[in-house]
């Protein structure tokens, strides 16, 4: 149990790091890859739900064993925008380099598989 509550509040704390200074970010982004974001509402509204979902790692920190059952949707966060991250690389819509990004998401999903997995005798 304590490697889940390790894993899940380095998730959260990382995720608030890295998330909120993209409300301030949005004519950099513009500028240091054109095009600009012309639908600032869609940017924006990602920004909200990937920050909500923070709280969830925060309340599976305080009890893993019996919020386990929340650790598969924080699977499917993490590797769904992994696995999109790759298929925009593939497809050429995006440079290579900027897997980088989606590096410490597949590093946290892979460990809250293994926190699924070491809470399951627990519970």
């Amino acid at each position: 149990m304590k490697f889940a509550k390790i894993v899940f509040w380095i998730a959260a704390i990382w995720g608030v790091a890295v998330l909120v200074p993209h409300y301030f970010m949005l004519d950099m982004i513009g500028r240091n890859d054109p095009p600009p974001i012309t639908h600032p509402e869609f940017f924006y509204g990602f920004v909200g739900v990937a920050l909500a979902f923070q709280l969830v790692f925060v309340v599976i920190a305080g009890d893993p064993v019996r919020h386990r059952p929340l650790m598969i949707p924080s699977m499917f966060e993490k590797f769904s925008f992994v696995a999109t991250m790759v298929i925009m690389v593939i497809r050429g819509s995006i440079h290579s380099v900027s897997l980088v990004v989606a590096a410490p998401d597949a590093l946290l999903g892979i460990m809250f598989v293994i926190a699924y997995f070491k809470t399951a005798s627990q519970g």
